[in-house]
């Protein structure tokens, strides 16, 4: 390697005698008074050239024959690999800094080679000659990098993130036709993932590798193979970034397999993207980003370029998903996804503008901001329809047994979900007139308590005033399911069950922050007045056959007419006992607190009735006894029909 060596120097000092010549002849022209000294070292140069010229011819070809000569050496080392199917960079590190060296002459005889006049074709040989050993060689280093980024890929494992769970168990959150069911609440429960799981740098290379990895790049870079370089690693890096999403269970869908999907179906496809959105971005591409630094940073721009040309396509296939969504339609079952989705890109929104800052990753940044606006958007539009849906849900028929009817128990289940998103819906609702705040002509001035504009400066937040309307709405829509109530004590108990249904969500859950004291003082209020409604048109014409109408026991009244007003009341009873027996509180705390104050009200009655009327009615007319009847009005509002044709059976 001496010999080859001192080729690369003779190229050297031939320049540099080339500037001293011109530097003479420069200093001659302009001065004309040359001393002695001067003359004689000028005459000894002139002496020596003129015996150089006569072995020129010898010099210049000594000259070829060392660049040749080294060059030859340079490409035996290349071309050895050639052969040999095994890899540079298995076979050891003495390998692969012998390999290097061989590129590293390579590129430096071209260099010396294209800085020369070359004026015979043998020269011209010698630099295409050159340039083959050196794409010969960069061929075999962008294979060596692939394979090093393919061969030491660190796995990456999501299993510990718990990413398979109940989202695969098909439940549906719920449709606006049956208005679910109270599965509705947990099936929809906003899913997270740890933040300290996703803000983890992790190794995607192992690290013995890395600097192998930058010094081939640093070699392909210098030898204008950047290029090849990067479309190497994005190639190898993309494969892997689309692994990841495999890994965390990402599909590839187009627009319209989004559009086409079963409610069930997408509702699981996006609580695995929310979960994924923050592991990807967060842990995979922060990791890709550090890698990418690693291996690139001696080389300008070309981290940022490599980085973003292998992460776009996965990024805009997580985007795509999510616009699928927001362009789709908004049935309000999509509301709570839709809040997820938001959060999740709005939580990452930073981490985004820092991965792709500059003008390489602006149609990455431009996309993601796009796609936020639009799931804000759709937020909005779905609530719409959330409300549009609540006011305009019909029956043709009543509600079986007066109970909590569907709808009441899908939107109080609803709102109870929507707390958790309170900060994010106040800052969407907030001014926002796209979403109007319908209130109940029914309600009272003080239904709303102090949430009665849209004027969100007034200390009420803007989810609040939204809230409070949908409730409103939902009373109004009640009350008018309760006309389809032939009877009216029915009407007043249906009310009864669904206001205090209401109240109660708001009281015990996190509801109670938002709707706040008044409101469900408010309601309290509302269905006490249908429980006495409902008490005052079921009792009051049965109660009439027990008043008293005579000051004494000694009345007027014939035994007759006692025996048909007590006749009368039994008859109606039965018939109280055969309908309501049938009606349903679900509620055990209200149906035990109606049947208290039913109970009350009849048995003291009927006590008094029987007390004073036993002598001029007689004992055999007697059905029941005070006890008795006390028991069969525990009976009531079970929703179980029973009958009394039997008294001795119930």
């Amino acid at each position: 390697m001496g010999d080859c060596e001192s080729v690369a120097p003779q190229l050297e000092g031939e320049e540099n005698l080339i500037a001293a010549a011109k530097h003479i002849v420069r200093a001659l022209g302009s001065n004309k008074n040359l001393t002695k000294d001067v003359k004689k070292i000028l005459a000894d140069l002139g002496s020596q050239l003129s015996t150089m010229a006569t072995i020129d011819d010898e010099g210049v070809e000594g000259l070829k024959s060392g660049i040749e000569e080294h060059l030859s050496v340079v490409e035996e080392k290349i071309m050895s690999w050639e052969t040999d199917e095994s890899m540079i960079w298995d076979s050891g590190p003495d390998e692969a800094f012998e390999y290097l060296s061989a590129v590293d002459e390579a590129r430096k005889l071209i260099q010396g080679l294209e800085n020369r006049c070359l004026n015979g074709e043998d020269e011209k040989e010698l630099l295409h000659r050159a340039h083959d050993v050196l794409q010969l060689a960069m061929q075999r280093l962008e294979e060596e990098f692939k394979y090093l980024l393919v061969q030491h890929r660190q796995p990456f494992e999501p299993e510990h993130m718990s990413f398979r769970s109940s989202e695969d168990d098909g439940v549906d959150v719920g449709s606006m036709v049956s208005f679910g069911d109270e599965s509705f609440e947990e099936s929809a429960r906003r899913d997270s993932v740890s933040r300290t799981s996703e803000e983890c740098i992790i190794d995607l290379i192992h690290p013995d590798v890395v600097h192998d990895l930058k010094c081939i790049a640093n070699s392909m870079f210098m030898s204008n193979y950047d290029h090849e370089c990067r479309q190497a690693y994005v190639i190898v890096r993309k494969d892997a970034l689309d692994e990841c999403l495999f890994d965390l269970e990402i599909e590839k869908f187009s627009i319209e397999d989004v559009l086409k999907m079963e409610w069930g179906t997408l509702n699981s496809k996006i609580k695995r993207w929310v979960r994924a959105m923050k592991v990807f971005v967060r842990r995979y591409l922060a990791s890709e980003k550090w890698l990418c630094d690693q291996i690139f940073s001696e080389l300008g721009s070309a981290n940022f370029v490599c980085f973003v040309e292998a992460a776009k396509a996965p990024m805009l296939q997580l985007l795509n998903f999510a616009e699928a969504l927001s362009i789709g339609p908004h049935q309000p079952e999509k509301l709570v996804r839709f809040l997820d989705m938001y959060e999740v890109l709005a939580d990452l929104l930073l981490d985004i503008d820092a991965l792709f800052p500059d003008e390489a990753g602006s149609s990455v940044k431009v996309e993601y901001h796009e796609v936020l606006k639009r799931l804000a958007d759709s937020v909005r539009a779905t609530l719409v329809e959330f409300k549009n849906a609540v006011a305009t849900n019909t029956s043709t028929n009543p509600f079986a047994g007066g109970g909590i009817h569907h709808l009441t128990r899908y939107v109080m289940n609803y709102l109870r979900l929507l707390v958790d998103y309170k900060d994010t819906l106040n800052l969407l609702l907030k001014n926002d007139r796209s979403v109007p705040v319908l209130l109940s002509p029914d309600s009272s001035p003080s239904t709303e308590d102090e949430s009665t504009s849209n004027d969100f400066s007034g200390g009420v937040s803007a989810m609040t005033l939204h809230l409070q309307s949908l409730t409103s709405i939902l009373e109004a829509n009640l009350h008018e399911k309760s006309k389809l109530y032939r009877d009216a004590s029915l009407q007043h108990f249906f009310l009864m069950n669904n206001i205090h249904y209401m109240a109660q969500k708001v009281k015990n859950s996190e509801l109670r922050v938002i709707f706040g004291d008044k409101w469900i003082r408010k309601h309290n209020w509302k269905f006490q007045q249908h429980a006495m409604d409902y008490e005052r048109a079921t009792w009051s014409t049965i109660l009439s056959f027990l008043k008293d109408e005579s000051n004494s026991s000694n009345s007027s009244i014939s035994r007759t007419l006692l025996k048909e007003r007590l006749r009368s009341f039994y008859v109606a009873f039965e018939e109280v006992y055969r309908t309501q027996t049938a009606w349903l509180i679900p509620d055990v705390q209200l149906r035990e607190d109606l049947r208290i104050s039913t109970s009350l009200k009849v048995i003291q009655a009927y006590r008094t009735f029987v007390g004073r009327q036993m002598y001029h009615i007689g004992e055999k007319h007697i059905r029941y006894n005070a006890e008795e009847m006390q028991d069969y009005l525990l009976d009531l509002f079970e929703g179980s029909q029973k009958s009394l044709h039997n008294p001795h059976r119930r």
